[in-house]
């Protein structure tokens, strides 16, 4: 069927479909693995239908919701197996967040940063967590000198974080082999190359290096752009972006993959602090040896009909795996 013209400030329903299969050089014998597949409902996103197959078929599973609101689906495979393949579907419908998103209006970097900065007798402001280092994010000098560019005094939070965007989209290549699924921040901030998990990485990293909340989103990238627009970066695996709080806007969504802001084509999947607490997958095997992961992902108006999905390939030695973005 054809996509239907979406009129400026509408909704958008997407279909997602995700399928994971792992082939093992020879057969795993048990394993217990921890899953992030089910799309959240936030105020700018509902779920209207979400369903997770795997194959072989687990002999215990659910789902529980983590210390940052994602859904978390754990199973147990107990029966040998030579290849895992976990297949998702979502049909979800995201509602436009910033028409009347005005940068200039908002609070002062400096205030915000003060806000967030532990003081007796201060409220608690639960966005602190996002202030910290974190295992792929450290807090540095040379981020921090980075950052300032583009944070000069009385700026607002979202102008300085709009306009840090800019410059990492600017500075940065997208380079899908310069970085690998545990590259710190710090690194592939020196290499001025990685993904759009590295590109969110750096900018939480930077934001964080001058005191301000910011957090690792992770979720899909419709890959069915509208006329005339262009066909974003990140559409063939999962994708990720940043938030960045400011107290009067609240969170505030940023893409310096593609240098937008995240809105009715960026299905959110997970918030955390960053890659490392919401990787697609991540599990104890017992067995396995040396696998291969294919990864296939489409994401697109649900009026497009079954879509063909993009695929690709990586080859890995050890332990659980997973596509990154």
């Amino acid at each position: 069927a054809m996509t239907q013209a979406v009129a400026p400030g509408a909704p958008t329903t997407l279909d997602v479909h995700h399928v994971t299969t792992y082939r093992y050089a020879w057969p795993v014998e048990h394993a217990q693995q921890r899953a992030v597949v089910m799309p959240p409902a936030y105020p700018w996103q509902t779920v209207g239908a979400h369903r997770a197959d795997i194959d072989p078929a687990p002999s215990h599973q659910h789902l529980r919701i983590d210390a940052f609101g994602n859904n978390v689906l754990h199973f147990m495979l107990d029966v040998p197996h030579e290849s895992m393949r976990l297949a998702t579907t979502s049909t979800v419908t995201l509602t436009p967040r910033w028409q009347t998103f005005d940068a200039a209006r908002g609070m002062a970097w400096e205030d915000a940063a003060r806000m967030l900065r532990y003081r007796a007798g201060q409220p608690f402001h639960a966005e602190a967590e996002f202030v910290y280092a974190s295992p792929n994010v450290a807090l540095h000098a040379d981020l921090r000198d980075y950052a300032r560019r583009s944070f000069a005094p009385g700026v607002t939070v979202a102008q300085g974080a709009i306009d840090l965007m800019h410059r990492i989209h600017a500075d940065f290549a997208y380079h899908g082999e310069a970085t690998e699924v545990h590259t710190p921040a710090l690194e592939a901030f020196a290499l001025r190359s990685g993904v759009c998990q590295d590109f969110a990485q750096v900018m939480i990293g930077c934001l964080r290096s001058i005191g301000l909340a910011a957090r690792y989103v992770s979720g899909y990238l419709c890959t069915d752009p509208p006329p005339g627009e262009p066909r974003l970066l990140g559409a063939d695996a999962s994708h990720a972006w940043a938030g960045v709080w400011c107290p009067v806007n609240g969170w505030i969504d940023l893409d310096p993959t593609n240098d937008v802001l995240a809105d009715t084509r960026h299905v959110t999947l997970a918030i955390a602090r960053d890659y490392s607490d919401v990787p697609l997958l991540h599990g104890v095997i017992v067995g396995g040896g040396e696998h291969t992961v294919e990864v296939e992902v489409s994401v697109v108006p649900w009026q497009a009909g079954a879509p063909a999905l993009a695929s690709r390939t990586v080859a890995q030695a050890g332990g659980a795996g997973e596509d990154r973005a």
